[in-house]
């Protein structure tokens, strides 16, 4: 009898256990019932595309503007988030990227010593150089400009950072590379110029920047004076007809 009697008691627990779940199952969602939204999702303002479909053109920055007057203190402190990866004294060693001394100006894929990638060496085929175009879109995002790099940074998307770092980085071992002119075609505002055949190798002679020519001089600076146009020549009437 006694055994009877426990195996009720076992019986009786089991089934007061699936009811207590079955209660705080059924509790919990009338309590916490969800209605189904109006509008599924979320509002995302952003601008529509132009008519034609033609996407917002953004100006590479003028170097000849921005270069003289960047924040080299600025872009120092912006080479804090690459020193795990790269160094830039002069002769210093390679880490898990290139030694970058000397990086504005230099041939890409280059530097001795460094297993570049072999998207790297494929991208080196088309742009020979590291202008300050370049760099400016690699660092703005490297995976997107070189697909398939070995560079895992993610980039800079604020302009005023690159261009103080790249400004910094230019007077660590490039500052013989000339500043280009400013050129008015790259102010905001300016229509897009069409690209010129040999724009590549124009560009790296005009310290990165096609437009303008480099400015000379010891110090690099842009100047601002104008040379007068010569007046021009004086012709002379034709010969009556005879």
């Amino acid at each position: 009898m006694s055994g009877d009697l426990k195996w009720n008691k076992i019986l009786g627990a089991g089934l007061a256990t699936v009811f207590v779940i079955l209660v705080v199952r059924e509790g919990t969602a009338f309590i916490y019932h969800n209605e189904a939204p109006e509008k599924m999702g979320y509002l995302v303002n952003a601008p529509e595309e132009a008519a034609g479909g033609a996407a917002e053109v953004v100006l590479p920055p003028d170097w000849g503007t921005v270069l003289p007057i960047a924040d080299l203190a600025a872009g120092e402190a912006a080479f804090a988030r690459c020193k795990s990866c790269h160094t830039v004294d002069a002769g210093g060693p390679n880490g898990i990227g290139p030694n970058l001394n000397g990086i504005a100006g230099r041939a890409t894929a280059s530097h001795a010593g460094f297993a570049y990638s072999d998207a790297m060496k494929a991208h080196a085929g088309t742009n020979p150089t590291w202008t300050l175009d370049e760099l400016d879109l690699f660092i703005t995002a490297p995976g997107r400009h070189v697909p398939g790099t070995k560079m895992s940074f993610a980039g800079i998307r604020d302009t005023a950072t690159r261009v103080n770092l790249i400004a910094w980085l230019r007077s660590q071992g490039s500052a013989g590379m000339a500043i280009p002119a400013p050129d008015p075609a790259r102010q905001p505002g300016a229509a897009p110029a069409a690209p010129v055949e040999g724009a590549e190798a124009a560009g790296a002679e005009n310290g990165g920047q096609t437009g303008g020519a480099p400015v000379t001089g010891a110090a690099g600076q842009p100047t601002t004076a104008a040379t007068p146009a010569a007046p021009p020549a004086a012709t002379s009437p034709a010969p009556p007809n005879t």
